[in-house]
């Protein structure tokens, strides 16, 4: 029983995580380019409900996912239009974005749906399928650690697998490559990029179309493989939740990898706390679900709290750049 627990509990753990972990890595590209992100809310309710709206109308994944991406793609271009471009306020443009969203997929849901802001389940077709299922029962056939891992680690859709490469491909773009190097100067000291011949504001704006894809395939991920149907503010502050992974991992990829199971992790445990009695000494009857549903939440805001004044952000994050003449 302990090994299935275990099992079922780093599972959930991973999927859960996995619209965390694509979102922060978007907010960690955008950023250590100099650029802040925090539309990555919005960004995520609008894929989202692109990505069921899309599935619901045509039954095609490979299209729901298309539109998404074109969806991220679009806002991070407006952001970058109105931020590197016009260089304006980065927050405000981030809080607009997000809000815009929050109204918009309602609104639409209503006009295309009559469903009160919700949409009607995508088909079967268009959602993920479990993947290595075969190997996960061949694995827990071994002794002891066997069904702990076969739990744990086999029978995930793709985009769980995906979310961990992206980690490793987000590190080698930034840490091992020239585009890398020069999207990390620009965040630190864009004057040096801008002498060295390479131009700043189109590092940035590479960057915010990295970030519109992420965020895509983050919202979508919701759709796809949590909820069959969007559902008006289903993001529930996961773009916000990833914002405090990035700053707690130092704007580096496997740092908000680690942030972002964390917050996973207790997202897990929350839902296996309801219902759990509580000892005699502490009064007894169960544990109250609001506090156990709020357990994420209350880490984002003790995190932000303890460590967003210990954490270095890139010398030139939130400074629209002007080229000097």
């Amino acid at each position: 029983m302990d090994e299935v627990f275990v099992g079922t509990l780093v599972a959930s753990t991973l999927r859960v995580s996995v619209p965390l972990i694509l979102c922060a890595l978007a907010g960690v590209l955008c950023e250590r380019s100099g650029v802040i992100d925090l539309g990555l809310e919005g960004k995520m309710l609008m894929t989202a409900f692109a990505t069921a709206a899309v599935g619901v109308a045509s039954g095609s994944l490979l299209a729901a996912l298309v539109v998404a991406i074109a969806v991220g793609v679009a806002l991070s271009m407006l952001h970058g239009y109105a931020c590197v471009t016009h260089r304006g306020d980065q927050v405000v443009l981030g809080m607009a974005i997000t809000m815009t969203a929050a109204g918009l997929t309602v609104v639409l849901g209503i006009a295309w749906f009559a469903q009160g802001g919700q949409t009607p389940p995508v088909p079967e077709a268009v959602r993920l399928d479990r993947w290595f299922v075969g190997a996960g029962e061949l694995v827990a056939k071994i002794p002891f650690i066997g069904p702990t891992i076969g739990l744990a680690l086999f029978g995930h859709n793709l985009m769980v697998y995906g979310s961990l490469a992206a980690v490793a491909g987000v590190w080698w773009l930034l840490y091992q490559t020239r585009f890398g190097l020069r999207l990390r100067a620009a965040g630190e000291n864009p004057t040096m990029v801008d002498a060295a011949g390479v131009g700043v504001k189109a590092l940035r704006y590479q960057a915010l179309a990295l970030n519109g894809v992420l965020s895509a395939l983050a919202g979508s991920y919701l759709v796809l493989a949590q909820n069959p149907s969007f559902i008006p503010n289903m993001t529930a502050g996961r773009g916000y939740m990833a914002l405090a992974a990035l700053i707690f991992g130092k704007w580096h990829p496997v740092g908000a990898l680690l942030a972002c199971l964390l917050f996973g992790f207790l997202d897990a445990v929350s839902i296996r706390l309801q219902g759990v009695e509580l000892p005699a000494a502490l009064g007894g009857g169960a544990v109250p679900v609001q506090f156990i549903q709020a357990l994420p939440y209350l880490l984002t805001v003790v995190l932000l709290a303890g460590f967003i004044g210990k954490s270095v952000a890139p010398a030139a994050l939130g400074r629209p750049y002007v080229k000097e003449r």
